[in-house]
């Protein structure tokens, strides 16, 4: 049981941190290539980051929430069978 909640706990670390890090580097990398394609530093590359964090919150929000929705449906589902127990 102990090493299924820290699994899972892992699992939903490494998901959002990836939300976290991911869209940052690539708006990061894509915003330099095109300041200097278009020679425009650094406004394109600012603009890239911002687009990116915004992506990267809606992302960290979305998942976030689905996961806490998934462990109070469990939490629900098993004080539900407690309480069966406890009543037979």
């Amino acid at each position: 049981m102990k090493n299924e909640s820290l699994k899972l706990a892992l699992k939903v670390t490494a998901k959002l941190s990836s939300w976290i890090a991911f869209p940052v580097l690539i708006g990061t990398f894509l915003g330099q290539w095109l300041d200097e394609r278009f020679n425009t530093e650094p406004w394109l590359s600012i603009v890239t980051i911002g687009f990116a964090f915004i992506i990267s919150m809606y992302g960290l929000v979305s998942h976030a929430l689905q996961e806490f929705k998934k462990v109070n449906e469990e939490y629900d589902k098993e004080k539900a069978e407690k309480n069966n127990l406890i009543k037979k």
